[in-house]
């Protein structure tokens, strides 16, 4: 009789077992990717969405989104097969097709619009000017990043000559820009968010101005894949670029404190009131597109910031570096 119960307790573990292996399967039965993201910020909002929301499954995708700090750290993991498409600056397609890789890196779908950085003042400043930065010492991030890209940018638009009137510090990764402030370097610093607020909640600085208000709108971050990839994973690409539409759309169409409650588990040291008024700072200053289309004439401004910082001697083509054809337009 024991022998005959032994029996049945297998017999019932294989099954479950079993039955656990061919739901794995069914699920595993969606097209793994990969994406390299440059940095991990609530700038993000409808890539989170797309992914909490099931938006990707819907398409037939299993999304795995990666940290990868840094556009040249993106575009290597991408040109290297580690992953499938990245999510980084235009800028860094642009340095590897004017590099003359063969299968260079297409941009397929923009998702913000403006620089998501902010300036943060070790002092607290009332009715910020940009002049205010002159004689300054500002941590500006990577030479030849978008965001340090932009900070020179708006300061010659300003009459503000780097090197000159101010000193931009780019000596200092990325991701060690909120902890050198705060340990005493700089008058300022340039930070995305939540680094940026929670530098201000901590009494470190003050948030006096934003970077993307300020510089106008380009193709900041956007989807990217090697040439050779989309032209063999169209269907992927169409998917993935529609998944962003729908978290594109969702933040347009919802208040911060709902978006903010569906992307909390991907920012855990955040708290829900925190994240809302991020969430709500991105929004006021109309940080998204409305659609995935980067236009020709965003692109061309994001080459005139190269050019004004003096990473770009030759402009790359639009309709080479930017397939419109999965744009949800």
């Amino acid at each position: 009789m024991k022998k005959y119960f032994f029996g049945l307790l297998i017999l019932f573990v294989v099954l479950i077992t079993g039955a656990l292996f061919l739901f794995k399967n069914e699920k595993s039965g969606l097209k793994k990717i990969k994406v390299a993201e440059v940095t991990h910020s609530v700038f993000y909002t409808p890539q989170y969405l797309a992914h909490s929301l099931g938006y990707f499954e819907d398409e037939g995708l299993d999304v795995e989104i990666i940290l990868t700090a840094g556009a040249d750290k993106v575009t290597a993991a991408v040109l290297s097969g580690d992953v499938q498409i990245g999510f980084c600056g235009s800028e860094a397609t642009i340095y590897v097709y004017n590099g003359g890789e063969k299968d260079y890196l297409v941009n397929f779908a923009g998702l913000t619009k403006r620089d998501g950085s902010f300036i943060v003042s070790r002092e607290k400043t009332d009715n910020f000017d940009i002049n205010m930065l002159k004689g300054s010492y500002i941590i500006g991030g990577r030479k030849g990043g978008m965001p340090e890209m932009t900070l020179e940018y708006i300061l010659k638009k300003h009459n503000i000559i780097p090197g000159k009137d101010v000193t931009i510090d780019t000596s200092i990764a990325f991701a060690a820009m909120q902890g050198a402030f705060i340990g005493g370097t700089g008058d300022f610093v340039t930070l995305f968010e939540p680094n940026a607020l929670a530098v201000e909640k901590n009494n470190f600085g003050y948030v006096v101005a934003s970077l993307g208000e300020l510089g106008g709108e380009v193709p900041y971050t956007v989807y990217n894949a090697r040439k050779s990839y989309i032209e063999n994973n169209k269907d992927v690409i169409e998917g993935f670029s529609r998944a962003i539409q729908k978290g594109i759309d969702y933040v347009k169409s919802h208040d911060a404190d709902d978006i903010a409650k569906n992307i909390l588990n991907y920012f855990p040291d955040v708290s829900l009131s925190d994240l809302t008024l991020i969430v709500e700072r991105y929004k006021s200053i109309d940080s998204w597109y409305d659609n995935t289309l980067i236009t020709e004439e965003n692109f061309n401004h994001v080459q005139e910031i190269m050019e004004e910082a003096g990473e770009l001697k030759e402009r790359a083509p639009y309709d080479k570096l930017v397939d419109t054809r999965f744009s949800q337009k």
